[in-house]
């Protein structure tokens, strides 16, 4: 377990002066695919604020105490920035339709244990942190993206990798076993699949891009080209089955270091 302390940084960024439909070098499918995942964002987050916060009377140690209310500060800012980014969305013309769905879903998750739902954040964890590392390690083309949308989404990553273990971490303080940990994680792996696909498309629909073969080149190409995300993500979605695995083993820190070095003027600190 590594522990160290979590910044709270709040980004000097002004989402309401805009930013163009196809924001990432003009490739429609990557722009509203990034889109959708940001309109799970608000919903998603405060899930997973609230399921650590509710951990912290069960935990032992100080240090994770601590490593928590920092996972929390950075949450609640990412949730607030990108309910920014989602307004510009809507404004844009683009319908969040997943919003109904989720809050059910939210709703049922009070009815299993404190473990299932942390297993549950610790499993949407992972993938926030593999999208951060392959958005960070330039493997899907984000120096390409305008400066705005590039500015939020790489300063998301770097957080994101550098949290990437705090919730699998409670999730074990509290007693949480391998088997709940991997079962939680295969049906995230549907659902994730399932609403990123169903908000792209719909995203893609209302842009009036869903029936041209300059989308769906693009998606072969974000999928299963070269450079393909299949070809570094299936890897590290099958080592979670692992009863050895751990987030620290899998995502470069570095990446989150060089980002908060180089852009620290784009930044302040705040206290967690």
């Amino acid at each position: 377990m590594r522990l160290s302390t979590l910044i709270v940084r709040k980004l000097s960024i002004d989402l309401k002066q805009g930013f163009a439909r196809h924001w990432f070098g003009g490739d429609a499918f990557r722009s509203q695919l990034f889109n959708a995942t940001s309109m799970t964002f608000p919903q998603g987050e405060q899930f997973f604020i609230d399921s650590v916060r509710d951990a912290l009377p069960l935990i032992e140690s100080p240090e994770l105490c601590e490593q928590v209310r920092g996972f929390i500060g950075q949450e609640a800012t990412h949730r607030h920035l990108h309910a920014q980014y989602n307004a510009e969305l809507e404004r844009q013309g683009l319908h969040y339709v997943l919003q109904r769905w989720i809050a059910w879903r939210i709703r049922q998750s009070s009815k299993v244990s404190l473990a299932s739902r942390l297993a549950v954040t610790a499993a949407f964890e992972h993938y926030t942190a593999l999208f951060a590392q392959v958005t960070l390690n330039g493997r899907l083309g984000l120096e390409r993206a305008d400066a705005l949308p590039r500015l939020l989404w790489s300063w998301h990553s770097a957080e994101e990798l550098e949290h990437r273990a705090v919730a699998f971490d409670v999730y074990r303080a509290i007693g949480g076993g391998a088997l709940r940990r991997v079962a939680w994680f295969a049906y995230v792996s549907l659902l994730f699949t399932i609403d990123l696909t169903v908000q792209t498309t719909h995203n893609l629909y209302r842009d009036g891009q869903l029936l041209r073969w300059r989308t769906w080149a693009g998606a072969l190409s974000y999928y299963v080209g070269r450079r393909g995300l299949a070809w570094v993500l299936v890897p590290h979605v099958l080592a979670y089955f692992s009863p050895r695995f751990h987030p620290l083993r899998h995502g470069d820190d570095g990446l989150a270091t060089a980002w908060f070095t180089q852009y620290r003027d784009r930044y302040s600190e705040l206290k967690a």
